[in-house]
């Protein structure tokens, strides 16, 4: 595989950037920020500092919560929403959706429409859509305010249901719920943007300003929809609108998308610039920032910076999360310092126990790129199973092209198999699809063509392009293939010159018993 073509994955996309703003991430500098310290240093004994203690997510939050009560504490609602939410800043969404589930079960807890909208969302990460729009349906009328229908829209735009999305976003106009807040508007610009449709972009800009003002994160959105198309000049007016009409403050979002524009368009000076005013806005309140901010300072080629924002976070935080390690090995990778790169690895793996696949994918695919390091590529894979960490797509991918390097087509198309098999919508790679069934034509291999086109068949992309290179597979090894229109109307797929030319010289060449077999 490309190493490059890997690591750009790793960049800020739009996507990603669309997923930032339609969701409120921002995250706690501490887990135990609900635990109180007395005047001697001790930790104070508080139900928040119980439930963030938990950790793991088969223990429950409700025994906690009841075994405060039973040691004569009271629990006050305040007190568990403040927790709800440092709970889903640090992404523990089952413990806030059981304390959401406890408070409606209390007489004495009078729930306002926002803890509906806070429990459908926490609903719909835990136990998917679906349940999200039962609950939705089944809640008290009055409690199925635009706080409900914005925590609903924002799941419709997560799982890309732009239909329904729609549909509700029209419903909320109707009921006059889109007059408070420019939120239902960040995520329908978000959902559009995502999907590439910037033309819908502007009147949706322009609908939010003629119902309430846009905020900061609108603008970010609106930036990110002219980043996609490198247009320098339409992004700094939206930046210059922020100011100027606004009279909004740019916040640390802005300048990493104008840092990550002028850097993709050459504009090194700007870029340099626009990141010193980034670098300025991050803190430990906001410490996604910091992740940015390495990948930043990497597509920039500036070592320094990357070093120096790393030690910033180490000195900051008692632990560095995932993101933090995948953008700072991104980064040194980018920058040409595998063993650098190698050491932070180790460290991850030692510290971290997500498992998450990104990481170790990272050093895989600069050993599976490196030709006299394929090898070492063989054994670190088998170093991450034996760790525990559960192949991913990407891992699966990375291995198939490595193997395509050395033109072992019987461990690519295992390789091949397995990535299709780890997802349950496969997308269709054609750069690495045409690399296969060209290295398959080239070494005449009618047994691997054939295993490939089965593949294929199973998760229904069959088409006649594929066909053709099975026929030119079998012309390459001088074979016929037989019942070929037969087996392509079984799959429905039509026949086009170079298959009827690639049938009639197939026709004239030997029978195998590979020909018979297929038969």
């Amino acid at each position: 595989m490309n190493l490059s073509i890997f690591l750009r994955r790793t960049r800020p996309t739009v996507a990603s950037f669309c997923r930032l703003f339609s969701a409120a991430t921002v995250e706690t500098t501490e887990t135990g920020a609900l635990v109180k310290t007395g005047g001697g240093g001790g930790r104070r004994d508080t139900l928040g500092g119980r439930l963030l203690r938990l950790t793991y997510t088969k223990r429950s939050a409700v025994v906690s919560i009841r075994k405060w009560k039973e040691e004569g504490h009271t629990v006050r609602k305040y007190e568990l929403n403040r927790i709800v939410r440092e709970l889903r800043k640090i992404k523990r969404y089952k413990h806030a959706l059981e304390i959401c589930e406890w408070m409606v079960l209390q007489e004495d807890i009078k729930l306002q429409p926002g803890d509906y909208a806070v429990h459908l969302d926490l609903i719909s990460k835990i136990r998917g859509l679906n349940s999200a729009e039962k609950f939705f349906q089944d809640m008290p009328d009055k409690m199925r305010d635009h706080a409900a229908c914005t925590s609903l829209l924002h799941s419709y735009v997560k799982n890309k249901l732009s239909d329904k999305a729609e549909a509700l976003f029209e419903r909320m106009a109707e009921c006059g719920f889109l007059k408070s807040s420019c939120l239902p508007y960040n995520h329908m610009l978000s959902m559009y943007i995502s999907k590439g449709q910037f033309e819908k972009v502007p009147e949706m800009i322009k609908e939010l300003k003629s119902k309430t003002s846009p905020d900061i994160v609108t603008y970010n959105l609106w930036m990110t929809a002219f980043a996609s198309g490198n247009d320098v000049e339409a992004a700094e007016k939206v930046y210059l609108k922020v100011k100027k009409e606004a009279n909004l403050s740019p916040d640390w979002v802005t300048y990493s998308l104008l840092t990550n524009l002028y850097a993709k368009t050459g504009n090194l000076e700007k870029a340099k610039l626009a990141l010193k005013e980034m670098e300025k806005l991050v803190s430990k309140r906001y410490r996604v920032a910091y992740a940015s901010l390495i990948s930043l300072h990497g597509n920039l080629g500036d070592k320094d910076g990357v070093d120096s924002t790393w030690k910033m976070i180490k000195s900051s935080f008692k632990k560095m999360n995932d993101a933090e390690y995948l953008s700072m090995i991104s980064s040194l990778l980018k920058l040409g310092d595998f063993e650098q790169a190698k050491g932070l690895y180790d460290e991850w793996e030692s510290v971290s126990g997500t498992r998450d696949a990104r990481i170790p994918n990272l050093i895989l695919a600069e050993h599976m790129n490196r030709e006299e390091e394929t090898h070492l590529g063989d054994k670190f894979y088998e170093r991450m199973v034996e760790k525990g960490i559960n192949p991913s797509y990407s891992t699966c991918e990375i291995l198939t092209w490595g193997y395509l390097k050395r033109k072992d087509m019987e461990k690519v198309l295992d390789c091949f198999g397995k990535a299709i098999d780890a997802v349950k919508k496969w997308t269709v790679n054609v750069r690495l699809l045409k690399a296969v069934c060209k290295e398959l034509e080239e070494q005449g291999d009618i047994k691997g063509a054939e295993k490939l086109m089965s593949i294929l068949q199973k998760v229904g992309h069959v088409n006649t392009q594929l066909y053709n290179s099975l026929l030119r597979t079998y012309a390459k090894a001088g074979e016929m293939a037989l019942i070929v229109e037969e087996r392509m109307a079984k799959d429905n797929v039509e026949m086009d010159e170079e298959t009827k030319e690639l049938i009639r010289l197939t026709s004239l060449m030997r029978v195998t018993e590979i020909s018979t077999t297929i038969s």
